[in-house]
Parts: C-alpha cells; structure tokens; sequence
C-alpha cells in the first residue's frame, strides 16, 4: 500500500471539507478551493480527517493513490495557511516595482515587461529585487513563480536573471582555456 496514500489528512480547527461524489470543496479562513478526483479513488470525511483508499493494487490504482490524497492535503493546507514563493532578481539595474495588481520587471530589456497575476493571486514586492507570490492554490502559485522567473531566467555565467530565493546556481566558468596557452 502507498506509503502517502495511507495517511489521514488532518483537518485543522475553522476549515470545513464537502465531498459531494467525487467533488471535493474545502473552505478555510484564507478562501474555498473545489476539485473534482478520479471515480477510482474513494474520499471519505470521518472524525475530522479525510481518508483516501483505492479499490485494487492495481498500478494506475496505486499511483492516483498518492497523488489524490497529496492533492486533498494541498487544499486543506491552502485555505488554513496558504503557499508562498520568493523570487529574487540579480543583477545590475534589474528591479521589480507593483502598480496596482501588476509587477513591472526590468531585467535588461529593451522595454520592462509587465505580470499580471492570475485570480487568486497576489503579487509582494520585498524592496526592489525580491518577489512574493502569495496564494491558496500551491499549483498555481508554482506557476505563476515559474512563469515570473521564465521571464529572464539566470545566466549561466554570471548569474543574472530571476531565481527561486532557495535556488543554488552552480555557474559555468567561461573561455579560460586561452590564458596561459602556448603560442
């Protein structure tokens, strides 16, 4: 049996999960997420945990296993605490400036591009170089990060761009072959 898959999902205190055939609706202090499963999967809400089981050991069976029940924990973590991503800008004259619900980048193009964030989303500037996604949904702040740092993502050399704040960058060391070559 899937080692994830087992676990109950612990519903905190002032967050309400609805299973309506295979419809499942959290709501939380943060907002309400609603996502529709696979009928092979069954959810079951008992003493305030949510318990996901599988019919057979069949492969496809054990696989929506673990991803179901990692989904139902995504929800109930996101409307009780939410997700945040922190993006960081490197480089010289690169900025981030929020107007309105928009963020403006200028990372070394002809003309600044502009983000604006999907519903659901909101868009922090920390300063001039750090960028905060903030939402309930963590697949779509995942995204919507991704999509910020698509936008000039860093050199591999230097180490200019938009990077993840946890993101280690291993930088390459460039044409040093010709110093100290024979002639």
């Amino acid at each position: 049996m899937s080692r994830v898959g087992k676990r109950p999902i612990l519903v905190p205190p002032g967050v309400q999960v609805a299973i309506e055939g295979k419809q499942v609706t959290v709501k939380g202090p943060k907002g309400t997420l609603a996502r529709t499963f696979r009928p092979e999967i069954s959810i079951e809400l008992k003493d305030s945990q949510v318990i996901v089981s599988r019919p057979s050991d069949d492969k496809l069976h054990r696989s929506l296993h673990g991803l179901t029940r990692t989904l139902v924990a995504n929800m109930v973590e996101g409307v009780s605490k939410g997700f945040r991503k922190t993006l960081e800008i490197n480089g010289v004259g690169y900025r981030a400036q929020k107007a309105g619900e928009k963020i403006t980048l200028q990372v070394g193009y002809s003309q600044p591009k502009e983000m604006v964030p999907p519903p659901g989303i909101s868009l922090e500037v920390e300063g001039t170089n750090r960028i905060h996604v903030v939402g309930i949904d963590k697949e779509l702040v995942g995204e919507t990060a991704a999509r910020l740092r698509r936008v000039r993502p860093p050199d591999p050399y230097k180490g200019k761009g938009i990077k993840y704040a946890d993101e280690k960058l291993r930088l390459k060391e460039g044409k040093a072959g010709k110093v100290g070559a024979k002639r």
